[in-house]
C-alpha cells in the first residue's frame, strides 16, 4: 500500500508539472489566437474584443488557475474554432486512434513474440543470422514507406490486389464495425510489422538471459525438452520484462501513429492535433496535449504496478528480504 501511495503521489506531482509545462509552452509560441479567429483584415478593436471574450487579456497566473480548476471538474474547455467540447472532440478522435494502436499491438505481438522465441531457440549460426536479419530489416522499415507499399499491394482501387480500403474512416464510425475494422487493417499492419520487429528483439534478448542463467538447464533436468523449458519456464520468467516493454510500446505508439493517420487519412488524435496546431486553436491544443501526457503517465503507473506484482524480487527487495535462486 505504501508503494502504491508513493506512486500515486508521484503521478499527481507529474501531472501538475506537465500542466505548467503545457500551459507555458503554448503561451510562448508566436502568433495570436484572437487575431487568427478575427481574420487578417479585422480591426484591432475586434481582436481586443475576442481576447477579452476568450480571457486572454487576464494575467497568465489567473488563466492557469482557471484552467486547472476546470480540469479538476473534468472540463477541458471548448474549441475556439469548432465550438465543440474538447472532451467530446478528443473522444471522437480517440475512437479511431486507440483501436488502431490496439490492433497494431496485437499484430506486433503475434509477429514478435513467436519469432523472438524461435530466435532464442535457434542453435545454428545460419538460422540465428536469418532471425537477426529479419529483426533488423523489420525495424529499419520507415512507417511511411511501409504503409505506401501496403497501399500499392492491397489498397482498394490502387493496389495490385485491391481488397482493403486505403483512405478514410466510415462516417458512421463504429456503427458499422466491419467497415471500421477494414479501414484500420492496413494502418494497423503498417504499425504492427515495425513494432513486431522490436518485440522480437526484446523477446530474444530476455529469453537469452534466462537460457544462459541455468534456469532452462534446471527445467530440462526435470524432464522437459529444451523447447518446452524455454516456452514454459523462460517465458514465465521473462513475463515482467515483457509486460513493461509492451506497456511502454503501447504508450509510444500514440505518437508513432501520427504519420500513419495522415497517410491513410484517418481522423485520429495525431491528425487532429496537427490540424489544431496549424489553426492556432490554443484551448484545444493545450487540452489535447494534457490528455496525451496524462495517458502516458497513467500507462507508466500501470506498468510499474504490474511489474511489481509479477516480479516477487522487487517486493522482496523493498521489504529487505532476499530471494533465493
Amino acid at each position: 500500500m505504501r508503494f502504491v501511495l508513493r506512486r500515486l503521489l508521484l503521478f499527481v506531482v507529474a501531472l501538475l508539472a506537465i500542466s505548467v509545462a503545457v500551459f507555458a509552452m503554448l503561451r510562448i509560441l508566436p502568433g495570436d489566437v484572437a487575431a487568427v479567429m478575427a481574420g487578417v483584415n479585422s480591426p484591432p478593436e475586434r481582436v481586443a474584443q475576442l481576447r477579452a471574450e476568450l480571457g486572454l487579456d487576464r494575467p497568465l497566473p489567473v488563466q492557469y488557475l482557471d484552467w486547472c480548476g476546470a480540469l479538476v471538474r473534468g472540463d477541458f474547455g471548448t474549441s475556439i474554432l469548432t465550438g465543440r467540447s474538447i472532451t467530446a472532440q478528443v473522444g471522437a478522435r480517440a475512437a479511431v486512434t486507440f483501436p488502431l494502436i490496439i490492433l497494431g499491438l496485437v499484430i506486433a505481438m503475434l509477429i514478435g513474440i513467436p519469432l523472438g522465441c524461435a530466435a532464442a531457440l535457434a542453435r545454428g549460426r545460419r538460422s540465428r543470422a536469418i532471425y537477426r536479419l529479419v529483426s533488423i530489416i523489420g525495424g529499419a522499415i520507415p512507417a511511411l514507406w511501409g504503409g505506401m507499399l501496403l497501399i500499392l499491394l492491397f489498397g482498394r482501387g490502387v493496389g495490385l490486389l485491391g481488397v482493403l480500403p486505403s483512405q478514410g474512416f466510415p462516417t458512421s464510425g463504429w456503427g458499422t464495425p466491419g467497415a471500421a475494422l477494414a479501414s484500420l487493417a492496413l494502418p494497423a499492419l503498417s504499425v504492427g510489422v515495425i513494432v513486431g520487429a522490436s518485440l522480437m528483439r526484446y523477446t530474444r534478448s530476455a529469453l537469452g538471459e534466462f537460457i544462459a542463467s541455468g534456469y532452462i538447464e534446471m527445467a530440462m533436468s526435470c524432464g522437459m525438452t529444451r523447447t518446452q523449458a524455454v516456452l514454459h519456464v523462460g517465458l514465465r520468467l521473462a513475463m515482467p520484462q515483457m509486460v513493461s516493454v509492451v506497456g511502454l510500446t503501447f504508450a509510444e505508439m500514440i505518437t508513432g501513429v501520427m504519420v500513419i493517420e495522415n497517410l491513410f487519412a484517418l481522423p485520429g488524435l495525431g491528425t487532429g492535433l496537427v490540424t489544431d496546431v496549424g489553426n492556432r486553436d490554443l484551448i484545444a491544443v493545450q487540452g489535447e496535449l494534457f490528455m496525451l501526457a496524462a495517458f502516458f503517465l497513467l500507462i507508466g503507473l500501470v506498468v510499474d504496478l504490474a511489474h511489481r506484482a509479477l516480479d516477487p524480487r522487487l517486493k522482496a527487495s523493498a521489504d529487505g528480504n532476499e530471494v533465493s535462486a
